[in-house]
């Protein structure tokens, strides 16, 4: 039934899509969409308007009009769908804290023919029809640097995240990286500090598809089980989307594992660094 309350309003001209107004909202009533904050339904929207405060822009306000009413149990059924639970009546949970729960989605992966290339490395097969896209463990210590350059410590390829098959064995049982595109070009010694060892993914939270990030890492994690997941940003705000990204998929597939954060600065310094492994998991 509509009738004349309170709503939330989106400026998209303000909106960075930073996802903080995601993290807020404990109704799941906001979706990121071509890099913008959207309303997914007036039904869940109870216009009490706490994702106000966390948006860097100002980019959300409330105001009246007529909407459809606000529905709790459409509201459930929504969270259920996205592996979330609503809080009691009354508590919002804080920022980008969410239940651990299963959500319904199934994953399919085709059984495919695994390949092998020249020097043994198991090649898993993925859609698309790429051959430069084929899964394969890299030995980056077994290559030799030119003059006056570091060794690469890429350990694996594909790393775009929406490349990686789950079933990977590089993926099994690692500490998985999953990098802001941007942070990666800024931070100088990425390889040195991060990579060894470890496997990666790489994604664009303002400028990719969030949902479908979310989705495809909830595979990833389903399928590989890693030990830890660590998401490396940028201190600019729309990067703050990778870590709303990494918590949905991470409860979608009921992963509890420790969730480690680094923060890059413009000019390539670290601002922030909260390491699984410095914590001894």
């Amino acid at each position: 039934m509509r009738k004349l309350r309170n709503i939330i309003q989106i400026d998209e001209e303000k909106c960075t899509g930073c996802g903080q107004c995601i993290l807020d909202c404990a109704e799941g009533a906001l979706r990121l969409v071509g890099g913008k904050a959207k309303l997914v339904g007036e039904i869940y929207c109870d216009g009490l308007g706490a994702c106000l405060s966390g948006c860097p822009t100002g980019a959300l306000r409330v105001i009246q009009r007529e909407a459809d009413d606000f529905d709790e149990k459409a509201v459930e059924g929504l969270l259920s769908s996205q592996g979330r639970g609503l809080p009691p009546a009354g508590q919002t949970p804080p920022p980008g804290q969410h239940g651990h729960h299963h959500g319904p989605g199934h994953h399919h992966h085709g059984p495919g023919h695994h390949h092998h290339g020249p020097q043994g490395a198991p090649h898993l097969p993925l859609a698309g029809g790429c051959p430069g896209s084929a899964a394969m463990s890299l030995a980056p210590a077994a290559a030799a640097p030119a003059a006056g350059q570091s060794p690469s410590q890429l350990g694996h390829w594909p790393i775009k995240l929406q490349l990686l098959n789950p079933q990977a064995p590089f993926l099994k049982d690692a500490d998985l990286i999953l990098l802001a595109d941007c942070a990666g070009a800024a931070l100088p010694d990425l390889h040195a500090r991060l990579l060894r060892g470890r496997a990666i993914a790489l994604a664009c939270p303002k400028l990719d598809d969030a949902q479908a990030h979310i989705n495809k890492l909830a595979q990833v994690l389903e399928g590989a089980k890693p030990r830890s997941l660590t998401v490396v940003i940028m201190e600019v705000p729309c990067c703050r989307g990778l870590e709303y990204i990494a918590q949905q998929a991470m409860a979608r597939a009921g992963m509890h594992a420790p969730l480690g954060r680094l923060v890059v600065g413009r000019d390539g310094r670290v601002l922030e660094s909260h390491l699984p492994w410095e914590s001894g998991h």
